[in-house]
C-alpha cells in the first residue's frame, strides 16, 4: 500500500465517502415511512410524479423514493434494503457498474433503481440470468 493510498484511501473508500450522505438521507426516511399506511405508501408514486412535473429530479427524489421502495420491500416481500444495497442503487443510478458478490443482493439492488426509474416513465429493461 502506497503513502498516498493510506492517507487518502482507495478510489473506492474515497466513492463511499462520497455516497454516505445520500445513504445516511435514505435511512433517515425510514420511521416516515414505517408510519405511513399501505394506501399512503402506494400514493408516494403518484407524489413524485407530480414532484417531477414541477421541476425536480430524480437526483432530488432519491432518498426518499428508495425509502418507499425499501419500505414496500420490508412490507410486501420482508426483505429491507441493506446499505450495502442502496449504495448498489445509487451507484447504478448514476450510470456506472456496481460489482456485486453472490448473495449481496443483487436482485434487490435492481427492484430500487427499476422502480425509481419507472416513476420518471424512464423505459427500463432488467435482465437476470439464473
Amino acid at each position: 500500500m502506497s503513502a498516498l493510498t493510506k492517507i487518502f484511501g482507495t478510489h473506492s473508500d474515497r466513492e463511499l465517502k462520497r455516497i454516505t450522505p445520500l445513504v445516511d438521507k435514505v435511512e433517515s426516511y425510514r420511521d416516515g415511512m414505517k408510519a405511513l399506511s399501505d394506501e399512503e405508501l402506494r400514493g408516494k408514486t403518484k407524489e413524485y410524479k407530480e414532484r417531477l412535473e414541477k421541476g425536480e429530479t430524480l437526483d432530488d427524489l432519491l432518498p426518499e423514493a428508495y425509502a418507499t421502495v425499501r419500505e414496500a420491500a420490508s412490507r410486501v416481500l420482508g426483505m429491507e434494503h441493506y446499505r450495502v444495497q442502496i449504495i448498489g442503487g445509487i451507484i447504478l443510478h448514476q450510470g456506472r457498474i456496481a460489482e456485486m458478490k453472490t448473495g449481496e443482493g443483487k436482485t434487490l439492488v435492481s427492484r430500487i433503481i427499476v422502480v425509481v426509474l419507472c416513476i420518471a416513465m424512464v423505459v427500463t429493461l432488467l435482465v437476470s440470468a439464473f
